[in-house]
């Protein structure tokens, strides 16, 4: 497991303390007071995203600099990587914005080098953040790609592409039938009843599929309308939709 060492100070915060004193004293300004609570807000929610990036960045910095160099750094082959490297750095588009994870590569020649903090964060291969994924997935799955990159945009001020969303939509997608397998449920023990509760609906069915007493009562009745029933109609025409079970435990 890899390990970190706590920084002595604070310094990693400096901007983002840089940052909220420029909020505060914004907030205190005649340009702020003259402002409705609608402007006033908006105002806040751009401003305040800049200031949780710079948290999140100095975060970064804290794990970077407390990374300890190890000696048991191993590829997904086996394979011992020799060497270390600092100072390695790649981009994350989180919903507040972009930051930059500065860590520790370990190398071997002929082979691809290893980031431990990368797994220790949970980093994608791929620059945007899970949070942002998230958000992309379900404003995706609302309406059109377009639609839904103007929503994450609006939401995070971060601005990402249609076809940059359509992607990360069918990333997210992909991992679907993974998910569901890995939450399979073993059977239950042989002394716990197997209960289920479900409600019937009554659908309107095709003249040959009703039965005989049903399909006796809708020829009797009278058709008011020449292409389709009204709802009045409807009655003598459905069969209830049931659920037939092989086994019941008890």
């Amino acid at each position: 497991m890899q390990e970190y060492v706590a920084v002595p100070g604070d310094g990693a915060f400096t901007q983002a303390r840089e940052c909220y004193a420029e909020l505060e004293d914004w907030l205190a300004s005649e340009d702020a007071a003259g402002l409705q609570h609608a402007e006033l807000e908006e105002q806040l929610d751009a401003r305040g995203r800049e200031l949780l990036r710079r948290l999140f960045q100095a975060r970064l910095g804290l794990l970077a600099a407390g990374e300890v160099r190890r000696h048991d750094v191993t590829g997904e082959e086996g394979v011992l990587r020799t060497r270390a490297e600092k100072g390695r750095s790649r981009p994350l588009v989180t919903k507040f914005g972009q930051v930059t994870v500065t860590r520790m590569a370990y190398r071997r020649p002929g082979r691809p080098d290893v980031h431990p903090l990368d797994a220790a964060l949970n980093l994608p291969e791929e620059k945007h953040s899970h949070g942002l994924r998230k958000l992309a997935a379900i404003e995706a799955a609302r309406g059109s790609h377009e639609a839904a990159a103007a929503a994450v945009t609006r939401a995070t001020g971060v601005k990402i592409g249609k076809r940059q969303l359509e992607e990360l939509a069918r990333r997210a997608a992909a991992h679907v039938d993974a998910f569901y397998l890995s939450r399979l449920v073993s059977p239950a023990p042989d002394d716990h009843a197997l209960v289920l509760t479900f409600d019937g609906k009554g659908i309107v069915m095709r003249p040959g599929a009703l039965r005989p007493a049903t399909a006796k009562a809708a020829a009797a009745a009278q058709i008011k309308l020449a292409t389709r029933l009204s709802p009045g109609e409807k009655n003598g025409r459905k069969r209830m939709a049931v659920m037939r079970i092989s086994a019941l435990r008890t």
